[in-house]
């Protein structure tokens, strides 16, 4: 069924993508080469941005299947190569991991996008996007717990051990299994008795045509702003909680983060984009507006803490410990700053969602989401390296989303009540029906066959005695 498939896309992220966040919170990802770690990041996100503007042609082209199988890889190598650095140096292996993992994020993102909001049903988008992220947050939240438990124990997080590196990997290597449990468009049946798509595979001309359609049509170019957008705050995010909280609290605020993603995500998702109650167009207005509000006060809550310190400010001996008065509402604002990003991305999500129900059309979508939304997160922590004022990083944030809101406005008055009355669906009784008519034709044609073979074999055996 659909909400199988996305149990198991999520799954499959969770066990590649959610450990390879487990173990940077464990401190592997903060590799001590400062200008290693720039550099690498700096390659994935390239190459992330770069393959995602055609990733989604990828997909259609290979099949989600395999798309998502040399997606997952990326992420085993990367974890790989951390494990090579700390034990022999390796940096070249991190920049080269770097470079694998960009492009395979874009494979694994653009299937993942194409599963989840093609084949549910139209009235279960937002509640298979809930389904998913709840389920790939959870490895991050796992391995935020495990760091506090480390720092709450040791006081600090030393080097992550080799046995450690040995079960993410194996965690991983399950989770690049789990990819050939997806089935292909033409093989998934919806509740409703249609097949997702009829074709397994799309040609590459076709492809040609839909990226030259996708790159001309408004409603996509209207959504840059909220593409780019939707990770660009991570960077302002990750560079305060560095700086302002020690290594225990830090911990706390990830396991906090991912707490937040996967409630943000249930309620959004069940509770506001598929409430039965209201037409499709009105739910995607009920979500912008829960959105607008909830970035609103959240980031206005962030802004009133930011204005009381600058970069400047700061030192090891200042920084917030959570048995610490100064504590206080920092958890919770870190809570809900991941619970706005889990509507952001579900807002995003549902809208791409809402315009088509083919694959291939979302598998493009969802390309250049994750091209555009890796831009923005690499020109972010690019903004960052150069020591850029804590202000003008979280303003840049806020700005960019409040001028994704109108925009994804003007996109949702294109909403129709539901797209399978302008999309070819296919149902599996008539591909049945036709089947048989098709068996019982051809019986048909070889029954005349025989009939007329042995009418000729009669006629030959008169022939014969009329000669004799």
């Amino acid at each position: 069924s659909p909400m199988a498939q996305v149990v198991v896309v999520g799954f499959t992220c969770f066990a590649t993508v959610g450990m390879f966040s487990a173990v940077s919170n464990l401190g592997a990802g903060g590799l001590s080469d400062i200008t290693l770690s720039d550099t690498s990041q700096g390659v994935l996100y390239g190459l992330f941005a770069a393959t995602g503007l055609i990733s989604g042609g990828i997909n259609n082209l290979l099949g989600p299947r395999l798309t998502l199988f040399l997606g997952t890889l990326g992420y085993a190598v990367y974890v790989g190569s951390l494990w090579c650095y700390q034990t022999r140096g390796t940096g070249w292996f991190v920049i080269v991991a770097g470079a694998i993992e960009g492009i395979s994020a874009a494979l694994l993102w653009s299937a993942q996008g194409s599963i989840m909001m093609s084949y549910p049903l139209e009235k279960d988008k937002g509640k298979a996007f809930a389904i998913f992220w709840a389920i790939f947050q959870f490895g991050s939240f796992i391995g935020s717990i495990i760091a506090l438990a480390i720092n709450i124990e040791s006081g600090k997080l030393s080097a992550v051990s080799t046995s450690t590196y040995i079960v993410f990997l194996i965690i991983i290597f399950i989770g690049v299994a789990s990819s050939f449990l997806v089935l292909p468009p033409n093989k998934d049946i919806r509740s409703d008795g249609t097949i997702v798509k009829l074709e397994a595979f799309s040609k590459p001309h076709e492809e040609v045509v839909g990226m030259l359609r996708l790159l001309k049509d408004w409603r996509m170019i209207a959504l840059v702003p909220m593409f780019f957008a939707s990770n660009y705050f991570y960077a302002y995010q990750s560079a305060v909680n560095t700086a302002r909280f020690d290594g225990a609290t830090r911990a706390l605020n990830a396991t906090l983060e991912g707490a937040g993603a996967i409630v943000g995500a249930l309620l959004i998702g069940y509770f506001c984009l598929d409430l039965k109650w209201f037409r499709r167009r009105t739910r995607g207005y009920l979500g912008l507006a829960t959105v607008t509000v909830i970035v609103v006060v959240v980031w206005s809550v962030g802004l009133a803490w930011q204005v009381t310190f600058t970069r400047a400010d700061l030192s090891d001996a200042n920084r917030i410990n959570y048995h610490d008065a100064d504590y206080k509402g920092k958890g919770a604002l870190y809570f809900f700053y991941f619970f706005s990003d889990a509507c952001y991305q579900a807002l995003a999500y549902w809208i791409m969602s809402a315009l088509s129900n083919d694959p291939f059309t979302l598998a493009r979508y969802a390309g250049l989401y994750k091209a555009l939304q890796s831009a923005g997160e690499a020109g972010s922590f690019g903004m960052d390296a150069v020591s850029t004022p804590f202000i003008n990083e979280q303003l840049a944030s806020w700005i960019l989303m409040l001028i994704s809101f109108p925009l994804a406005w003007l996109v949702l008055r294109t909403v129709k009540e539901t797209n399978y009355e302008d999309e070819e669906m296919v149902y599996v009784d008539d591909i049945k029906s036709q089947q048989a008519k098709e068996a019982a034709a051809l019986a048909g044609a070889h029954d005349e066959m025989d009939s007329i073979e042995k009418e000729s074999a009669a006629a030959e055996r008169v022939t014969c005695s009329t000669n004799v």
